[in-house]
């Protein structure tokens, strides 16, 4: 099997300091955890950010701080949510690709989230993909039920997200796909030859799913986004904690774990590209 590619999910747009006082919301804390995790091996982090008040947040200039913060530190690769939450507007979402990540993510379809409707409609995916392919950033994915694996390969044979894809399975929310076996091997087996893939089990399923994507060749996310416990009853006090238990497990099993620069590899990510003149273009066009 390939080195293991963790990523940490530090933040989210759904976990509050009331569910956990551990819980990373200024822009410096975020950067601190990640960098903390990225130390305990972690080689990937998918950002949310807040505002002054921890409301869900796609505003640009804290997005570019929590950026800045971490590239200052270490080599982690970034992964930006597009989605921010569940009421965010679609021009917003777009403008986040403006920031030139290395990855974003692509929500692949509608569905329920708990309480809530998570509206991603044809016409913005494609235009969310378009956007993507401008600014060549790789799209982590995210796959809620089986139906957006086929959304994502109808966007793709218009030529808006080229393979090698990376799928990443969210598995346990309210409202999608339960976080068992038989569905994580469904899924797995329903991508194209070729295609990487990472698993998250949301809650008190984070530890199985993650386990399972261990044994079955997959990637993992874990985090505070997805679980706020280390163990059943004892909330875990740092996201850097949830990475080192993957680590630990991972080298049991017998995977290594893959530095950032090998998941670029892994992934493919373009390590040439100009974010400068990415930059300029996207300047040109306002």
């Amino acid at each position: 099997m390939e080195k293991l590619m963790i990523t940490v999910a530090p933040t989210g747009g759904q976990t509050t300091r009331q569910h956990t006082p551990y819980l990373p919301l200024s822009p410096k804390e975020i950067a601190d955890s990640v960098y903390d995790a990225w130390m305990a091996g972690a080689a990937i982090a998918h950002i949310h950010v807040r505002d002054k008040e921890g409301n869900p947040s796609l505003d640009l200039s804290t997005y570019t701080e929590v950026v800045d913060r971490i590239k200052d530190k270490c080599d982690i690769i970034l992964n930006l949510t597009t989605a921010g939450g569940t009421d965010m507007n679609d021009e917003d979402r777009i403008r986040v690709c403006e920031l030139c990540p290395e990855m974003a993510t692509f929500d692949a379809g509608s569905t329920n989230f708990g309480s809530g409707v998570f509206l991603n409609s044809p016409n913005f995916l494609e235009r969310l993909a378009g956007k993507m392919k401008e600014y060549q950033i790789k799209p982590e994915i995210e796959i809620f039920d089986v139906g957006m694996i086929d959304n994502t390969l109808r966007i793709a044979k218009k030529g808006l997200i080229e393979a090698p894809f990376h799928f990443q399975f969210v598995l346990g929310v309210q409202g999608g796909m339960p976080a068992t076996t038989k569905n994580l091997l469904f899924l797995t087996e329903s991508i194209p030859d070729g295609s990487t893939w990472s698993a998250i089990g949301a809650s008190k399923d984070q530890l199985a799913i993650n386990t399972m994507s261990i044994v079955m060749g997959g990637h993992v996310r874990v985090g505070m986004e997805d679980s706020v416990y280390y163990r059943k009853g004892e909330l875990a006090t740092s996201n850097a904690q949830l990475v080192e238990r993957i680590v630990n497990l991972s080298k049991t099993l017998g995977r290594e774990i893959a530095t950032p620069n090998e998941a670029r590899e892994i992934l493919g990510l373009n390590k040439s590209r100009d974010i400068k003149q990415l930059k300029s273009v996207s300047n040109l066009k306002k």
